[in-house]
C-alpha cells in the first residue's frame, strides 16, 4: 500500500474513531442530565409521600368513621413509594391524586376540619409540593425529549445501538392526575 493510501485510510479509521467517542460522550451526558431530573422529581415525590401521613392523620381525627378513604390514601402512597420504574410512577401517581382528591373532599364535610391551622398548614405545603412536582416533571421530560432525539437522530442513532442506549420513558400523568388536588376551601 502507498503511504498516501495508509494515511487516508489511518486518517478514516481516526475520525470514524472519534466520531463514535464524541457520539457515545454525549449520549452519556444526556443520560445523565435524564438520570438527574428524574432524581429531582424523586425528591419533590417523597416530599410529598413525606406530608401525607400527616395530612390522613390529621383528617382521620375528624372524621374517624371515613376508614375506607384513609385506607385508599394510604394503599395509594405506598404503591407510589414502591414504584419502580418511570411508567410505573406515572400510574402510582395518578391513583394517588385520586385518593387525595377524595380525602380533600371528604375533608370538606368538615368545616371544623377546614378551620384547623394545622389541616390549613398542610394544605398549603401539599400545595407548593405539587408545584414543584409540576416544574420538576416538566424539566424531566424536556430533559428526556432532548435524550429521546439524540437517541433517534442520525448519526447518534448508530452509536446508541452499538452501545446499548434506549429511549427514555416520559413522566406522565393520566387525566385524572393532570390537575392538581384542590387543596383551597
Amino acid at each position: 500500500m502507498a503511504p498516501v493510501t495508509t494515511i487516508i485510510v489511518i486518517a478514516v479509521l481516526v475520525a470514524v474513531a472519534l466520531w463514535l467517542v464524541f457520539g457515545y460522550n454525549r449520549l452519556v451526558r444526556l443520560r445523565n442530565r435524564m438520570q438527574n431530573a428524574w432524581a429531582q422529581v424523586d425528591v419533590q415525590l417523597k416530599r410529598r409521600y413525606d406530608l401525607i401521613p400527616n395530612l390522613v392523620a390529621t383528617v382521620k381525627g375528624y372524621a374517624e368513621h371515613e376508614a375506607a378513604t384513609f385506607e385508599a390514601v394510604v394503599t395509594a402512597r405506598n404503591a407510589a413509594v414502591q414504584a419502580g420504574s418511570v411508567g410505573d410512577q406515572s400510574q402510582a401517581e395518578g391513583l394517588l391524586t385520586g385518593a387525595l382528591k377524595n380525602l380533600f373532599a371528604l375533608a370538606e364535610a368538615y368545616p371544623e376540619l377546614r378551620a384547623s391551622d394545622n389541616f390549613r398548614s398542610l394544605q398549603g405545603q401539599l400545595a407548593e409540593v405539587e408545584d414543584r412536582i409540576t416544574i420538576a416533571r416538566q424539566i424531566f421530560n424536556d430533559t428526556t425529549l432532548t435524550y429521546n432525539n439524540t437517541v433517534e437522530s442520525i448519526p447518534t442513532n448508530i452509536v446508541a445501538k452499538l452501545t446499548g442506549f434506549e429511549r427514555g420513558e416520559f413522566f406522565e400523568v393520566d387525566d385524572e392526575g393532570r390537575s392538581v388536588p384542590k387543596v383551597e376551601f
